[in-house]
């Protein structure tokens, strides 16, 4: 019995946009204008932003801190004052080592964020034991969490305060979003960069 043959790429590429295109089209972008509205808010106000992730999310986690960090604005002292708690190899395999994985993100933010401050997780399963704790750990130090997921969302659905859940069963797809998520949000920040001007504490 002759196998099945593997699709061409040009096949695969538009079978996969389409895909993609239709993720997007059939969203709710309500929970993403509540985090735009709140990011405009840590942008001014000075309250601290932070990113995780594993993986590729984790990867997401660092381009996306960069560019609210600096490329929002590109004006020195004027960028959100954002974290990527994946960047420090140092720090994470401290934490894993000596603490073990699931708490590599938490026990940063028990140090590094204080009430009012915003988490940004991003997940394709939504149920990674360390993203979990992450948002355990923001809502007890009194933060405001926000999930960005695949699948079924996971725990991570229930315990987010605002999830932005993309119920699509692809995990390249899942985490394309976060970064259109983030880039729309940027976007969207910089062409007010004129009307903020950040509190300096």
């Amino acid at each position: 019995m002759n196998a099945l043959p593997f699709p061409t790429p040009a096949k695969l590429f538009a079978d996969y946009s389409k895909r993609l295109s239709a993720t997007l089209d059939d969203f709710d972008w309500a929970p993403v204008e509540r985090l735009a509205h709140e990011l405009r808010d840590c942008w001014q106000t000075g309250r601290q932003v932070f990113f995780v992730g594993n993986g590729g999310s984790g990867g997401n986690a660092n381009h996306l801190a960069n560019d609210f960090l600096y490329a929002l604005s590109k004006t020195p002292g004027s960028g959100l004052r954002a974290h990527s708690l994946v960047s420090n190899p140092s720090v994470i395999t401290c934490l894993a080592n000596d603490e073990g994985y699931d708490r590599v993100f938490s026990l940063q933010l028990s140090v590094m964020a204080r009430r009012g401050d915003v988490l940004i997780a991003f997940s394709g399963s939504g149920n990674s034991p360390n993203i979990v704790c992450a948002i355990e750990e923001a809502k007890s130090i009194g933060m405001t969490t926000y999930a960005v997921l695949g699948f079924s969302g996971g725990k991570c659905k229930a315990l987010a305060d605002v999830p932005i859940h993309f119920e699509v069963n692809d995990m390249q797809i899942a985490e394309d979003a976060q970064v259109i998520i983030g880039h729309m949000l940027m976007q969207w920040l910089h062409a007010q960069r004129g009307d903020v001007t950040p509190l300096k504490n």
